[in-house]
């Protein structure tokens, strides 16, 4: 029976079984007993995957699963503390967050009186030396208490004097508002667009995202507020557009003090974002790290059933009117089943991204009749004045006269937020597998959570053999719905077959023939597999299109390098059905950022034999090219749980084989190796031909 007969009479494989020894079995049921036992033919599957339809396809399902498991009231309110706890995560400030708060420094650096209202200049510090430039508008001739308002600003060059019309218009209502700058306004200068702009990719690996910023900093607008004599700290709400827009929503999840919420220009579905690539036109401030893949509806439910008003434009370029739509429909149908319809709103008003008379006057009625108890409708309550005249300059409403203060964080944060952990201690054997266990499982639930809970077929297929200089045969198989792979089997006679295999993971962008002969340098009796995980080979796309599939991917829960973690873990588990291959007997070898994949599938896997690595990169804590090309190591909050060396130390006893030039960083996992001894080894060779078996 030759290879293809072979294959087409017993492997036409039902499932992945990659983890039948470790813990991840759990994610696959099929092995390839239970394959041989249901034999079936099988046609050729078209080869290939198309990226774009892939993300639009993974994102339709995040939107279209959005709450479905608030199935009721007792179920939302079952699931509320987690939830919340959950978004802080994946906001990067569940390290940060506590209940118990002392007020926030405040630095006021001069007032200007006016006749219905006063401003005050000010900067709070959110965190030790993070300045938010602020403006607080309080009214006179109060009797009482006022509520208090939260503006929280857009993108705008001047944000407090673009928006002040706003705030002022709040305090001639009688509210205490306090208008706060981002991170990125002009007297702070610090970094919103870390990934759409900087390159800064890792800031994915790291969980941190500037929105998780812009929500800290409104949180501690809140506490300000709360404890001003002006203002009545059970009365606060949030308001804002664009990315202001986008803070009202993270501000009011978060923080259940806000008792009314008015995201304006804000609001869309993650399916939108990416099938309508509206995504392309959004700050890294305007999702969070998508772990537990959410969708905005989820962020939504944190709000109910506190009045919500969404205010958006019917002809928003970057968030489509269809998709605001879909969002209301979802949160309404939760407010219902919490009694509370009447407090959810949606304002639709003409033109593109921007505020409408009526958007702003629906907003102050809101929040008259929320905070205040006071049914003014909106054609009563009054617009804002826009007019030339009424506006104050730049200069009169400055914080810092003489420039940022000494030591802000505000150009910094991105880098201190948080520090990676330190390489753990390992004495032992048995440490470094309790070691591993804990950060396996990390890593599945933070890291590669979008795994397929329930793969499709792997469908191994000889597609057709040669003899050349090596023999072998193309093989492809099915790694995930819609990705056809594909991989080639070499071997040099005579080689007793099944013998040992190496795969060898090909690099965006190489030659032809780079990784076959990368193969054919090792002098070992094994055959060889060259492998082209998704973006390689058969299912490239153009280097142009990297920046896009990046961030798109992030924000629906996985990264390209996470992806082709998993390509790699179900070329494995194909090539161990190979019928030329000792199953037993699997190594894997790769090159540059691909040596990341590498790792981190051999972790997972737990039954590899080798690891070849020419030149890994240091550290998956580095930056990338800014237009998307070059290395896209980024794995969702990686750097939370480990690193590239501290994931190779944990491959004991797994061969560990470095070659060419090898990084610092990889001596801790050296060390390791050197310490704990046999069965471990560590080799370093300047060339992959250099090694041998030991």
């Amino acid at each position: 029976m030759n290879r293809r007969k072979f294959l087409r009479a017993g492997a036409a494989l039902s499932g992945l079984a990659p983890f039948a020894s470790g813990p991840l079995n759990c994610l696959c049921a099929a092995t390839s007993a239970q394959a041989a036992s249901a034999p079936r033919v099988v046609s050729r599957q078209k080869s290939g995957g198309n990226i774009r339809d892939y993300l639009s396809r993974e994102a339709e399902r995040i939107t279209d699963h959005a709450l479905a498991d608030s199935t009721n009231a007792a179920a939302w309110r079952r699931l509320l503390p987690e939830k919340r706890r959950q978004f802080l995560e994946m906001m990067g400030l569940d390290l940060w967050w506590t209940e118990h708060r002392e007020p926030p420094p405040v630095t006021v650096t001069g007032i200007v009186e006016r006749e219905h209202y006063r401003i005050e200049k000010l900067a709070y510090e959110s965190l030790p030396r993070l300045f938010v430039t602020a403006n607080l508008y309080v009214p006179k001739n109060r009797t009482s208490r006022a509520p208090g308002v939260l503006y929280v600003c857009g993108h705008s060059k001047d944000q407090k004097v673009h928006y002040q019309a706003h705030a002022r218009r709040f305090a001639e209502l009688g509210f205490v508002c306090l208008i706060a700058e981002t991170l990125e306004a002009v007297e702070s200068a610090g970094f919103h667009h870390g990934c759409y702009r900087e390159g800064w990719w890792h800031w994915y690996s790291r969980g941190y995202t500037s929105g998780g910023i812009e929500l800290l900093n409104g949180i501690r607008g809140l506490d300000l507020l709360a404890q001003r004599a002006e203002v009545d700290a059970t009365k606060l709400g949030v308001t804002g557009i664009s990315g202001g827009g986008a803070s009202s929503w993270w501000i009011a999840a978060a923080d259940e003090r806000v008792k009314v919420a008015a995201p304006v220009c804000g609001t869309a579905t993650l399916f939108s974002h990416v099938h309508d690539r509206t995504i392309d036109g959004h700050c890294d401030c305007m999702w969070w790290i998508n772990t537990y893949r959410w969708d905005l509806a989820n962020v939504g439910a944190l709000i109910a059933p506190r009045p919500l008003l969404i205010g958006s434009a019917d002809k928003d370029g970057i968030f489509t009117i269809e998709s605001i739509r879909q969002v209301h429909a979802q949160l309404g149908g939760l407010y219902r089943k919490l009694g509370a319809a009447k407090n959810l709103r949606l304002v639709e008003t003409p033109g593109g991204h921007s505020y409408h008379e009526r958007s702003r006057t629906e907003i102050f009625s809101w929040f008259t009749k929320h905070l205040m108890g006071r049914e003014v409708s909106p054609a009563q309550i009054g617009d804002i004045d826009d007019r030339a005249e009424k506006q104050e300059s730049a200069e009169t409403l400055r914080v810092f006269v003489g420039g940022s203060p000494p030591g802000n964080r505000a150009t910094t944060v991105q880098e201190d937020f948080f520090a990676p952990p330190k390489p753990p201690e390992i004495k032992d054997p048995a440490s470094i597998t309790r070691e591993r266990e804990r950060i396996t499982a990390g890593l599945l639930e933070k890291t590669f959570g979008a795994f397929p809970a329930k793969p499709p077929p792997l469908d191994l297929q000889i597609e057709y053999e040669f003899e050349e200089d090596a023999a072998g045969h193309r093989f492809g198989f099915t790694s995930e719905e819609g990705w056809r792979l594909h991989g080639q089997l070499l071997y040099r006679k005579p080689l007793v077959l099944p013998a040992p295999a190496v795969i060898a993971l090909r690099s965006p962008g190489e030659g032809r023939w780079d990784t076959r002969s990368f193969l054919l340098r090792m002098n070992v009796p094994s055959a060889r597999i060259a492998f082209e995980p998704r973006g390689i080979g058969d299912t490239a796309w153009g280097e142009d299109l990297n920046w896009h599939v990046r961030r798109a991917s992030a924000w629906t829960g996985r990264t390209l390098a996470s992806m082709r973690v998993w390509d790699t873990l179900r070329a494995v588990e194909a090539v161990r059905h190979l019928p030329e291959v000792d199953s037993g007997h699997i190594s894997l070898a790769a090159r540059g950022e691909m040596c990341a994949i590498a790792l981190y599938a051999a972790l997972l896997d737990h039954r590899i034999r080798t690891v070849f690595l020419e030149s890994p990169p240091a550290t998956q804590n580095v930056a990338s090219e800014k237009d998307g090309r070059g290395p896209a190591l980024e794995m969702l909050n990686c750097l939370r749980i480990t690193d590239l060396a501290q994931v190779a130390g944990l491959l004991w006893p797994t061969e560990l084989v470095f070659v060419g030039n090898t990084p610092a960083t990889y001596q801790w996992a050296e060390a390791l190796y050197h310490q704990l001894g046999a069965p471990g080894r560590v080799t370093r060779v300047d060339d992959v031909g250099k090694w041998r078996p030991g």
